[in-house]
Order: structure tokens, then sequence, then C-alpha cells
């Protein structure tokens, strides 16, 4: 994998989180705060950190953000600031911009600015936790934008049969492309697939009919 050039602002527990992450994972990241206090925690865990308001034109030119692949918003609750500093890395050519808002309506602005991907981590997280505790059987989703994503879930006794039988996409909308058991992997199933307690299934679909396979597993 090719390391990527990364950008964070903001060193919260948000940004101080993804900077070192994406350095202890091989990638070059340059991490800015206006606190100095911010900056000397993290300094030995990034590439390079410096004392910097991104809010600032000039100061953020000054760093070069159109030069890296992904730049971090991780502001959050100044949502002003927020705003200024998408604005600016959107106008000096950043190639990605992914920022982290505090509410929907904060998400909904910086969308409409050019943001390429807004998070809303404590929404995000809310939803993941609350989905886990609904359905314990469920393991791990991954959103594809708003309408869709990829879930991995546990089959229980209410999905056992041949995929043909239980003929989930007609009856949920979803689709399987992979079952795991035994520590193997089968990858696109034919219809005469067995599915057993404990299976794990990969399925993809609209997030509303993958919400509905939820609730009936967890019936």
């Amino acid at each position: 994998m090719k390391a990527k050039q990364c950008l964070v602002i903001g060193l919260g527990r948000f940004g101080t989180a993804v900077a070192t992450t994406l350095y202890e994972m091989g990638h070059e990241v340059v991490a800015v705060d206006k606190s100095s206090e911010n900056v000397e925690r993290v300094m030995n865990l990034v590439s390079h950190a410096a004392i910097l308001d991104a809010t600032d034109e000039r100061a953020l030119r000054s760093v070069g953000v159109a030069d890296f692949d992904v730049v971090v918003i991780a502001i959050g609750l100044d949502v002003q600031a927020n705003i200024l500093c998408t604005m600016n890395a959107k106008a000096q050519g950043a190639r990605q911009v992914v920022c982290k808002a505090i509410d929907e309506m904060a998400q909904r602005v910086l969308e409409r600015i050019g943001a390429d991907q807004v998070v809303r981590p404590e929404h995000d997280m809310g939803v993941r936790l609350a989905r886990q505790i609904a359905t314990p059987n469920l393991v791990d989703t991954l959103d594809l934008g708003s309408d869709h994503a990829v879930t991995e879930i546990e089959a229980n006794e209410r999905l056992v049969g041949s995929l043909a039988s239980l003929n989930l996409t007609q009856r949920f909308g979803v689709q399987v492309v992979a079952v795991g058991r035994s520590g193997q992997l089968v990858i696109s199933p034919c219809a005469e697939e067995e599915l057993r307690p404990r299976d794990k299934l990969v399925l993809i679909g609209a997030t509303r009919a993958l919400d509905e396979l939820r609730r009936f597993l967890g019936g």
C-alpha cells in the first residue's frame, strides 16, 4: 500500500487519534493546531507537528494544503472555524477534504461548501453501538454513503437453510457476498450453500433493508 501524505487540522481527541493512527500505519502525517499544548502532545507521534491557525488563508497556504492526498479537518466544536478552514482548503486545491461535524446542520453546511466527506463520530458510534445492542449477532458494518452498506453478521437459528430457500434478496433486498465458517471463506456462494448457526455472512444492501434483516434476526 502506497503511503499517503495526510494533513490533520485540529488536535483534540478525535484529530489526535486520526493523526497518530495514520502515522502508525506508515503514512506521512503533518498535524497542526493553534494550541501549542495540543501540538506538543503529538509532536513525537507524527511526521511533523506545527502551531498554525488554519482559518488564516495565508497560514494554511504555507503548509501546501494542495500537496496532500487527504486533509482531515477535525476542529468540530468551533463551527465557524470549521467552515472557514474547509472553504480555504478547497479554494487552495485540496484533493480530498474530510471534516468532523458536531450535528446534522453543521454536516449539511460542510457538504454544501465542498467537503468530500463529513463524519459525526459520536453520532456514528452511537448508531453503531445501538445496532450492536439491539442485534447481538451483528459483527460490523461499513457504510457506503448514506443509503447503502456492507454488513457482517452472525447467523442464528432464524437464518438456517440454503440460500435459495432463505431467499434473502426477495425477502429483504440484501445480497450475500461471502460466507465464513471454520476459518474458511466462500466468496459469491451458490444458491445451494447451506447456512448454519454461527456462520459469518457478509451482506450488501440498502441501509433500510439491512436494518430490517437485523430486526428479523433479533426477533
